[in-house]
């Protein structure tokens, strides 16, 4: 009897301490795997993403393997398509301002600025298809004045300049050379929204799509009072700022703090019916 029992006890003992023993391993076990699948996943983090101490994640890898980051192929191809509309919006708004400030304000007898750069805009309203007859260098050279020296400035740069400096003001430079392409082009873009025989089955294409100045379009301005409808690079600013009353807003602030009125320079010359000489 005393045997067993200590056979018993023996066996109770041992089985405890196993239990215990097996639950201890257990309990250690599971606090290591989490350790090492944190782990691992630590590791595919550092690898796949950016690290807070290198938000671009390129100083870690080689140039050729750049894989996120201002210098990523897509990402700067991606930023060049912004700075591309924006650029060509720029010569929108640029060509509204301008064409709205000639025919709102001044006067043809205003010195110097009158008979050079108001004359035309005076003409035009009275006889829209007269730039039609005006040859490439009359339709477009002042325009190519303001622009041809920053492009040839532009290409010294790319020509100079090294890979790194280049990179660096990519999109600006991008950007700013849309705006001269499109703002050089403006005034031929005005005169083919005046142009209704004889162009070229692609500008039509161009216009009809509103890539450019389209001519239904543009008559909308050639509505009396000509108040509306300035932007003649593009169009596509027409629209939004007759929504917000760009224009007609300006034209308040203007007569409020000046007292002049607005387009009264272009009405005079719309009314007039004798022939006038200039010497």
């Amino acid at each position: 009897m005393c045997l067993s029992s200590q056979t018993v006890v023996c066996s109770c003992s041992t089985s405890s301490m196993a239990s215990s023993l097996t639950t201890t391993t257990k309990d250690n076990l599971i606090p290591n795997n989490i350790e090492t699948d944190f782990s691992t996943e630590d590791i595919l983090v550092d690898k796949n993403s950016m690290p807070e101490d290198d938000p671009n994640g390129n100083t870690l890898h080689d140039a050729h393997e750049i894989r996120w980051g201002p210098q990523h192929a897509g990402a700067k191809l991606l930023a060049s398509q912004y700075t591309n509309v924006l650029g060509i919006l720029t010569a929108d708004l640029a060509s509204g301002i301008v064409h709205w400030g000639a025919d709102t304000w001044g006067s043809v007898d205003m010195p110097f600025i009158g008979r050079n750069f108001l004359r035309p805009f005076r003409e035009h309203h009275i006889d829209p298809t007269s730039i039609t007859r005006h040859d490439f260098v009359e339709t477009n050279g002042d325009n190519f004045a303001v622009t041809v020296p920053y492009l040839l400035y532009m290409a010294y740069k790319f020509t100079y300049l090294s890979d790194t400096d280049i990179r660096r003001t990519y999109n600006v430079e991008v950007y700013m050379f849309l705006l001269a392409i499109f703002v050089s082009m403006t005034n031929q873009f005005h005169k083919w929204s005046h142009t209704y025989f004889g162009l070229p089955s692609y500008i039509v294409f161009l216009q009809n799509y509103h890539v450019i100045l389209p001519r239904k379009h543009h008559r909308l301005h050639h509505v009396v009072p000509h108040d509306t409808y300035f932007c003649i690079t593009t169009g596509w600013l027409n629209w939004p700022l007759e929504m917000i009353k760009f224009w007609s807003l300006l034209e308040i602030i203007v007569e409020k703090y000046t007292g002049a009125k607005p387009r009264s320079d272009d009405f005079a010359w719309a009314q007039k019916t004798e022939q006038v000489h200039y010497e």
